[in-house]
């Protein structure tokens, strides 16, 4: 348990490291911001509590605000997404996957599992996050085009991170 709490501990500082000195310094476009440290609440255990998710995803957006100086725009919508990962793992998982320890991931899941699952979580943290950014509707196609870019963009980094750097797991059936 301790060594799984430093891997975990480990992924959280090396994701937001890589957000902060490297993802937030290049400018690709005003409307594409990629938000890699979201992967760290995707790919914990199924097997966190409900509560447990809930705040681990609060204080990780709680650490990528304090770092990018967005009072409360990350906490929210990375508190959203962890409470939502909850009723979407209940709803697509088996029974065996929940009582196991299945860590939501491409090597464990597939690909096609994992992309639709990614893709709905960080599109819900990106639409709640660029929407409270700008405060209201008045911008509501472009800020739709930037979440959707931003959701693909992120999506295919953590994809990429994951073929890269996680040994593929042989599944059964």
């Amino acid at each position: 348990m301790i060594f799984d709490l430093g891997t975990y501990l480990l992924r959280l500082f090396v994701l937001l490291l890589i957000q902060l000195l490297v993802i937030n310094n290049i400018e690709l476009s005003s409307s594409i911001n990629p938000y890699i440290y979201v992967a760290f609440v995707l790919m914990l255990p199924v097997t966190v509590k409900p509560w447990q998710m809930v705040l681990i995803s609060f204080l990780t957006g709680m650490l990528m605000d304090a770092f990018s100086s967005t009072p409360g725009l990350h906490m929210a919508a990375t508190t959203l997404m962890g409470y939502l990962r909850i009723h979407y793992l209940n709803a697509t998982t088996t029974k065996e996957d929940l009582e196991g320890r299945l860590t939501p991931s491409v090597s464990q899941k597939g690909i096609v599992w994992f992309t639709v699952y990614a893709f709905s979580l960080i599109f819900t943290h990106h639409l709640v996050l660029f929407f409270l950014e700008i405060y209201g509707f008045s911008e509501f196609f472009s800020t739709m085009l930037r979440v959707l870019i931003s959701t693909l963009i992120t999506l295919l980094l953590i994809i990429t991170g994951q073929l890269l750097f996680y040994r593929s797991k042989v599944r059964n059936g």
